[in-house]
């Protein structure tokens, strides 16, 4: 097996018709080159060793590549790397980046963790990667996000507030060691709200790490603008010394890194940038979905109009996804920064009366578990809107199934306008429950029917025929799309639930029970899900099919293949089951 060809290959030849013929040139010749590549060995240096092979460079500048590399996968955070590009150059410059294992005059962790690509398009320019591998960015290939095997120290997966844990984790471990070796963090101003920073620079302050260098990029934005500018007394009064720069001027920001370096102690760089639009968007926009926008997004329209149908008092909070969630221009909403456990901790003492929503990505609030357990046994009328993008950024794949786990909690996913206003509604029912929501952020068709009449319930999008069925799939939420999608032309009894604790009606439990074979599909962590909660209280003989790995950095289309949800292959898992007869030893798991 070549890993270089197994995970580069694919998805750069899929980018060859968007690349100039230069490039394709190129790519073709590096391809050819991982094809006999050495495969022993860490996975950069074999990168490195395809560079040194086809060493023509279509590029000098790195913002060029930069850019390239965006207009090529059609999105990502353009803009975050060219504020921090600067940074990474002096980095760079310093021997920071060393990337072949022998280390620099220091360690380099990079707690912004998603300008990784910033880092690509330097090490391009130098000489140390092929270009074949830029044109896989979030299709694949190379990761929107920090990673070990790419030629960074750290590898980060969920809360951009990590990075700075990590570098005061490394800088007490040497310093435990008792060995003169200093620590660069490069981190953001939006990650420094993350409640995980304040307590990691803290312990380093009350520990008297004398190691750690803190180099801020200062653009005074995240998604949104940010509230105020980074507080530099406070960041001071951790760790001392303060030096700021120009952070457009990469030879200022080499000089004033260069010297804190020489300088004993604990120190701090903030560097002032300028950083544009978050997302990247294609010159002329973004070719729209043919299903419309992301499910996601249409939640500050429907909650605007349930604010309209009932008058209700509303307070929302979000940490920086306001956009994620279509809220700006449809209903007021405070943004509390890169603040996931405040966010949730802003209900706790509003007025009983009061809806109050908060919108984050649904793995966000494993940040802040603690706090959801207070707000879940103690506010009325809480509304969680747990984003699902799953794509480039990756993802939690149990964390539905952990908020689920919560006292005094319903979780719901939604895919219809009528199936959020049920939830809604539910919730002014029974104002003592928490209701969690699993937004979607994906475009797609809504079904023909929903559980929108009885949203604890469940809704056949194909029924049985006569009643009974010798086969039949139940879906969670989303999947029922996509199961929809693949039973069109197969006829297979089809139950869709919104309910992620369905309560089934002894009808359709008659019909479920009656089936030879019964398969369980949810876009969901199988342990602990939707199917297996079927099967624990309703004793069905259910297949649970369901995500059995963590969610991998990969745009959408490329995610559902990887967990076996992609319409194709779930036409295939259904015509198995109505192809097989045998009930006996029906498997468990599909």
């Amino acid at each position: 097996m070549n890993a270089l060809v197994d995970r580069f290959a694919g998805p750069a030849r899929e980018a060859l018709p968007r690349l100039t013929e230069a490039e394709r040139a190129v790519v073709e010749r590096e391809l050819d080159a991982l094809g006999h590549a050495d495969r022993t060995g860490p996975l950069f240096d074999r990168l490195r060793g395809v560079a040194a092979e086809v060493p023509e460079r279509l590029y000098a500048d790195s913002a060029e590549v930069l850019l390239r590399m965006h207009e090529i996968a059609g999105s990502g955070n353009l803009q975050s790397n060219l504020s921090s590009l600067p940074l990474v150059r002096a980095c760079f410059a310093l021997g920071l980046v060393d990337g072949s294992g022998r280390g620099g005059p220091a360690e380099l962790v990079v707690g912004r963790g998603h300008i990784a690509p910033a880092f690509y398009a330097e090490h391009y320019v130098r000489g140390a990667l092929p270009f074949a591998p830029l044109t896989t960015l979030h299709q694949g290939g190379l990761t929107g996000v920090v990673h070990r095997d790419l030629g960074f120290r750290n590898t980060m997966r969920y809360s951009l507030g990590v990075g700075v844990a990590q570098a005061v984790s490394l800088a007490w471990e040497l310093t435990r060691r008792g060995m003169d070796r200093k620590v660069v963090c490069l981190a953001g101003d939006g990650e420094l709200h993350e409640g995980v920073t304040f307590e990691a620079l803290r312990f380093a302050h009350d520990m008297g790490l004398t190691n750690l260098v803190l180099v801020v990029d200062a653009n005074a934005k995240g998604i949104e603008p940010l509230a105020k500018p980074v507080n530099t007394d406070y960041l001071a009064a951790y760790l001392g010394r303060l030096l700021e720069a120009d952070g457009r001027d990469e030879w200022a920001v080499q000089t004033a890194l260069e010297a804190l370096l020489a300088l004993p102690g604990p120190s701090v760089l903030v560097c002032r940038t300028r950083k544009g639009a978050h997302s990247y968007k294609p010159a002329g926009g973004a070719p729209r979905s043919p299903a419309g926008p992301s499910f996601a997004s249409t939640t500050g329209h429907l909650l605007a109009g349930h604010q309209a149908r009932t008058g209700r008092e509303m307070a929302v909070f979000t940490p920086d996804l306001a956009a994620r969630f279509g809220l700006p221009g449809q209903v007021p909403y405070t943004n509390t920064g890169l603040a996931e456990t405040l966010t949730v901790g802003m209900t706790l003492s509003l007025p009983e009366e009061t809806l109050k929503v908060v919108a984050t990505d649904a793995m966000y609030y494993m940040d802040s578990l603690s706090m959801l357990t207070e707000a879940t046994t103690s506010v009325r009328n809480l509304l969680v809107l747990a984003g699902r993008s799953w794509g480039a950024w990756g993802g939690a794949h149990n964390a539905t199934n952990l908020l689920g786990q919560l006292l005094h909690t319903r979780v719901y996913e939604p895919v219809t306008a009528a199936e959020f206003g049920a939830c809604l509604d539910r919730l002014g029912r029974d104002p003592a429950t928490a209701h969690v929501l699993s937004m979607v952020d994906a475009p797609f068709e809504a079904p023909a029917r929903d559980c929108a009449a009885d949203i604890d319930g469940a809704v056949w999008l194909t029924p049985p025929d006569g009643g009974g069925a010798d086969a039949a799939v139940v879906t969670f939420g989303y999947a029922g799309v996509l199961v929809a999608e693949a039973n069109q032309e197969l006829g297979l009894p089809h139950l869709h639930c919104a309910a992620f604790t369905p309560r089934l009606v002894p009808a359709d439990l008659a019909v479920l029970r009656g089936c030879r074979r019964l398969l369980s599909v949810e876009y969901n962590g199988a342990r602990g899900g939707f199917g297996e909660g079927l099967r624990a209280r309703y004793l069905l003989p259910v297949e649970v099919h369901g995500v059995r790995r963590d969610i991998a950095q990969q745009v959408h289309r490329r995610q559902l293949p990887l967990h076996g949800m992609a319409p194709e292959m779930l036409r295939e898992r259904l015509a198995l089951l109505l192809e097989s007869r045998e009930v006996e030893r029906a498997p468990a798991h599909a």
